[in-house]
């Protein structure tokens, strides 16, 4: 059984508004921030139309569109079994897709949040973060992510910058600092991927592309 964490606060509602394909939230005090993904959408731009180009329009939408949907089912079944709920799979692939990635989540206790969105007025970024818990002990945002191959840790620095943002934001609205931040990759017919890394190693970074994309909006 997983141990949840009750915090001394609630964060303010967001209201998330969808423009023109963007993604945004508004806070209670009326201020409109753009979601994190959003924000580091400029990251990955040039390499996904190099891949769009390269596969064709078609394939392309069709292969995004499992990803999307394989992503959105595995955070929902971790959200679950970390709830200590029942879990229910409608297919052989997501059940052994997400056993594949179980026993690393023992590694997870005492959990903060879960789904929570948050927001930051110094970064001026908002958005959902998956999961707030101690990771081996240390108190980390965690993100599930799903992939068809394994990643190479040097292009999933947008990853990163998105968690670096969320314990900026939790830091913020609960003043409980998290250093640590872990991407969890579960892979097709491999074994799952567990980067851990210091938040304060992507913050510089994460600061650049916020500031890129306010000067483009």
């Amino acid at each position: 059984m997983f141990n949840h964490v009750k915090l001394d606060r609630e964060v303010p509602k967001l209201k998330q508004i969808n423009e023109d394909g963007t993604r945004y939230y508004t806070t209670p005090e009326g201020n409109k921030y753009p979601s994190i993904t959003t924000v580091l959408a400029e990251y990955s731009r040039k390499g996904i139309m190099e891949w769009r180009a390269r596969v064709g329009a078609e394939q392309a939408n069709i292969i995004a569109n499992k990803a999307s949907t394989r992503g959105t089912k595995l955070h929902k079944v971790c959200e679950h079994y970390l709830n200590n709920e029942d879990l229910e799979f409608k297919t052989p692939f997501e059940k052994s897709f997400f056993e594949s990635l179980k026993p690393q989540l023992s590694r997870i206790d005492n959990i903060h949040a879960q789904e929570l969105r948050m927001y930051s007025d110094h970064l001026r970024i908002a958005g959902t973060v998956d999961c707030i818990a101690e990771f081996d002990g240390t108190l980390s945002v965690i993100d599930f992510k799903s992939a068809s191959k394994p990643k190479d840790k040097d292009y999933i620095e947008n990853y990163f910058m998105q968690c670096s943002a969320y314990a900026i934001m939790f830091e913020e609205i609960f003043k409980i600092p998290v250093s640590q931040i872990v991407i969890a990759i579960a892979v097709e017919e491999e074994d799952p991927q567990i980067f851990v890394e210091k938040r304060d190693k992507y913050v510089k970074r994460l600061l650049y592309f916020r500031d890129l994309y306010e000067k483009k909006h």
